[in-house]
């Protein structure tokens, strides 16, 4: 028994263990046309070879038309540079299921992508938007000079088209991940702060603000460890643990698919390779999701960064 898993049993008694899965997040590969400091995919313009082929969307299209899951989360690398990323978009879209683009705004100005924004929202598209800052300087520093500026672009374009306005239902939300190894701040607080700072500044609306916590492993570890600053970071995620986030855990209604079709509680253990096996190891050409009931988890001490404070899943903070 690991360390997290320890603490789950003094809090709760027992193990986690999957819920009802409500959600299919699919990560599409690890093609970005950004290479972020905190990226836990270590996404980037050269990992081309990471990238989800035509048989592997076939299957997951199977999988979600078959399983009846309401939510398609499409994630990456960049999704939307992946050649199936629409195939999977209109095919969720006619079965009534609602799809989630994971977007880092900036691939909205990459070659072949000019319609990208209509085409989100002709398919009524939930945009997730990465953003980790309202300052300029915050955003350039963790993604690479000139994204700032872009990100505002795309969100103008966005806001032109009907998203983040309540009147027209197309959702547009915003993605914070701090700056440094420290846990995210109250996430009402800061997104009357959002709000207030990008419609006085650029006139930019929108929804939701999600607070996600840095997850301490690959590009992020690499990145702490030249630092100093590992060790203290997960100390610190440790000691934040919150029984109270063990409920809202997205590892418990959600299965993550990889580039190349295997299964996972979530994107973390998938960078991790912890892949999910009953007997075998399980991939969504072969899975049925009625099997996948009350499954157990996979932890490791990563799993401190989801329960730390008020929380964080891939929809902000869980208290």
């Amino acid at each position: 028994m690991n360390l997290f898993d320890e603490k789950v049993k003094e809090s709760v008694g027992v193990p986690l263990k999957k819920s009802r899965i409500e959600i299919l997040q699919v990560n599409l590969g690890k093609l970005c046309n950004l290479s972020c400091v905190h990226c836990h995919v270590e996404a980037g313009p050269t990992r081309t070879k990471e990238n989800m082929d035509g048989r592997t969307a076939d299957a997951v299209i199977r999988f979600l038309e078959n399983s009846k899951i309401q939510t398609l989360d499409l994630t990456g690398g960049a999704p939307e540079m992946n050649p199936h990323f629409r195939k999977l978009v209109k095919a969720a879209h006619e079965f009534g299921v609602h799809v989630i683009d994971r977007c880092n705004l900036t691939v909205f100005y990459v070659p072949g992508q000019e319609d990208l924004p209509e085409f989100l929202k002709d398919h009524q598209v939930e945009v997730i938007a990465s953003l980790p800052c309202y300052s300029k300087e915050n955003v350039d520093k963790q993604r690479g000079s000139g994204t700032f500026d872009e990100s505002i672009r795309a969100l103008l374009k966005l806001n032109e088209l009907g998203y983040g306005k309540p009147e027209t239902g197309f959702l547009l939300n915003l993605v914070y991940n701090p700056v440094g190894p420290h846990l995210p701040p109250a996430q009402g607080k800061l997104e009357s702060d959002y709000k207030e700072r990008l419609l006085e500044d650029f006139g930019i609306v929108f929804n939701r603000l999600y607070t996600i916590t840095n997850m301490p492993i690959t590009r992020y570890a690499k990145y702490l460890k030249a630092f100093g600053q590992l060790e203290s970071y997960e100390k610190l995620l440790f000691e934040s643990f919150n029984p109270a986030t063990l409920d809202g855990l997205m590892c418990r209604n959600t299965l993550s698919v990889s580039w190349d079709g295997k299964l996972y509680d979530c994107d973390f253990n998938q960078m991790l390779g912890m892949q999910m096996r009953n007997g075998k190891p399980l991939t969504i050409f072969d899975a049925k999701v009625e099997s996948l009931n009350q499954f157990s988890i996979l932890t490791a001490d990563h799993c401190f960064s989801c329960t730390a404070g008020c929380g964080s899943s891939c929809q902000g903070a869980l208290s």
